[in-house]
């Protein structure tokens, strides 16, 4: 016979209750994390209450977070342990920061009375509130037991605010165990009202609107929220859009208007050549999107931002519109009168829109036909979570349809191995629809472990994995520049095994015609899946994709002055 089972001990409440508390008030009902002596009565209040999911790295549980946030238009809940595990999250903080995610960190830290004291406490790790600081928007730590309910809605409050950034708490064991919901003090937390725009730039910029007849706007992640004033806008312009990676399904991209991701594309330069107004709206004017800021844009210019320091930060704004997107587009509209721009330009518009994607497919070689498989297999509401890879930034990032914002997910902070975890966190988000990853052989192998808490998690998602044996953007690059290669060819995993080994369904593609069935019959698991795609059996073979990186030459004047 089993011995008998130890009595269960009665459960106190705890503050892990109290972040519950706070986290219904608010509609959030996932949050991300790992395990560990320094969290574990949040762990434990929210795996029994809501919904926890576990990870097995820190890093992973705030990518997961921030995808869920991105995906679900709520906030994204981590969960890590202090010192080294909070060091752990701190890349992927970053990611969020760069991209403005509504993360909430929440991680650990030792006993308060030992805190700064210096004595070696197991985890103690001097000045992690600074790294806090550092790689998020806001940061501060928990000193009472009565002040947790208050400091977290404060945290919450900062992420609801304009412009939005993640935030972190570290909060000390003893008052993790001791905070009691009964306790908590009267919550006093602000969000910041968004800005007033100054309505005589909204009518110079209507005047300038109205009489422009060859118009283009470029649209950013800070056009975000102004969906409909956008669209409207563009139609009522008869303009052409453009849009950062960032700024992609803002308005969906089987709009005729919508050239998207292609502003450095040779056919769009010559348009933006001859265009005579541009509109920007939250953009940062990438260099990777500006032929490092090489790339000429019309004038007059007029730059929407919500941050009056971005206002011709890169390029040189004519008029400067500083406020929220969507109220200042949906002002503009109500004051411009029906225009009628220039014959034809609509048309070249819709031109240049169809050259640049047909350009591209033909270079793509043996990728366009699982660009067209996977457009086609899924839902327009699906996520498509995309890590650093070949695929990913030569047609993911531009041919690969978005008909909404939140559905396009990408390392914003061009950081490798992020996908997988962006890919659990979206599907957390939005169960009822597949969601895909696109990740390369080198990407994945960043955190291979989180196949394991794809396989744990059940959710619908279908991870592509392009193998290449190695890191062929970095690849091509030595190439074109001459170096010999070096570190770029890896060791790499059977992914057959490996997916056998966490019992994921498994298929691998080599060669024409074969992918779009393997696609069909991994969606149809209705769960974790893995497609492994041998890149060197394309056929017709890709065009090379070097990464619009700019690597200085001793002729070019101040070089080496």
């Amino acid at each position: 016979m089993s011995e008998p089972q130890a009595a269960a001990v009665p459960r106190e409440q705890t503050g892990g209750d109290v972040l519950v508390r706070v986290m219904r008030r608010h509609g959030i009902d996932t949050a991300f994390g790992v395990i560990s002596i320094h969290n574990l009565p949040l762990v434990e209040a929210v795996d029994r209450e809501l919904n926890f999911v576990a990870v097995r790295h820190e890093a992973a549980a705030v990518n997961a977070a921030d995808a869920y946030a991105r995906a679900s238009g709520k906030i994204g809940v981590a969960l890590t342990s202090t010192g080294t595990g909070a060091g752990n999250a701190a890349g992927s903080m970053v990611e969020a920061l760069t991209a403005g995610s509504r993360v909430l960190h929440v991680t650990g830290q030792i006993d308060s009375e030992f805190m700064g004291s210096s004595r070696g406490v197991i985890h103690e790790v001097p000045r992690q509130l600074q790294m806090l600081h550092a790689v998020s928007g806001y940061a501060r730590t928990i000193f009472n037991a009565k002040d947790v309910e208050a400091d977290l809605e404060e945290a919450i409050a900062h992420l609801y605010s304009a412009p939005h950034t993640p935030a972190s708490i570290e909060w000390p064991t003893d008052l993790q165990y001791l905070a009691l919901p009964e306790d908590q003090r009267p919550i006093d937390a602000q969000v910041k009202p968004l800005p007033d725009y100054e309505p005589e730039a909204v009518a110079k910029a209507v005047k300038l609107l109205a009489g422009a007849k060859r118009p283009l706007i470029w649209a950013g992640g800070g056009a975000a929220g102004a969906e409909k004033e956008l669209r409207d806008l563009l139609h009522r312009l008869g303009a052409g859009l453009l849009t950062s990676n960032s700024g992609r399904g803002v308005v969906p991209e089987d709009d005729d208007l919508v050239i998207g991701n292609f502003a450095s594309n040779p056919g769009t330069i010559r348009l933006i050549g001859e265009s005579d107004l541009l509109l920007s709206i939250g953009t940062h004017f990438r260099s990777n999107e500006t032929q490092h800021y090489a790339l000429k844009l019309p004038t007059p210019h007029i730059q929407l931002d919500l941050d009056p320091a971005a206002v011709g930060r890169v390029y040189p704004a004519d008029l400067g519109l500083v406020g929220d997107s969507r109220t200042i587009l949906e002002a503009i509209g109500n004051q411009l009168a029906t225009h009628s721009v220039e014959p034809g330009w609509a048309d070249q518009v819709r031109t240049v829109r169809r050259d640049v994607r047909t350009a591209l497919t033909e270079y793509i070689g043996g990728y366009a036909e699982i660009c067209t498989s996977i457009r086609r297999r899924l839902d327009r509401e699906s996520v498509i979570a995309r890590d650093v890879t070949i695929p990913s930034s030569q047609w993911g990032n531009r041919l690969l349809e978005i008909y909404s914002r939140e559905t396009n997910i990408f390392p914003l902070g061009g950081g490798i191995g992020q996908g997988l975890a962006m890919g659990i966190g979206a599907a957390c988000a939005r169960p009822d629809v597949p969601t895909v990853v696109i990740a390369g052989d080198g990407g994945l192998a960043v955190h291979l472990g989180e196949l394991a808490s794809l396989g744990g998690s059940g959710v619908w998602c279908v991870v592509l994995v392009f193998n290449d044996a190695g890191y062929g953007v970095l690849r091509n690059m030595q190439k074109a520049n001459g170096f010999a290669e070096a570190g770029v060819n890896l060791h790499t995993p059977d992914f057959d095994l490996l997916a056998q080994s966490l019992q994921l369904p498994f298929w691998r593609v080599r060669g024409t015609g074969t992918f779009d069935q393997a696609l069909a019959e991994a969606l149809a698991v209705r769960g974790p899946a893995v497609i492994e795609i041998d890149v060197t059996a394309l056929d017709p073979v890709p065009g090379a994709f070097v990464p619009p990186v700019h690597v200085p030459t001793r002729d070019e004047k101040g070089i080496g002055e």
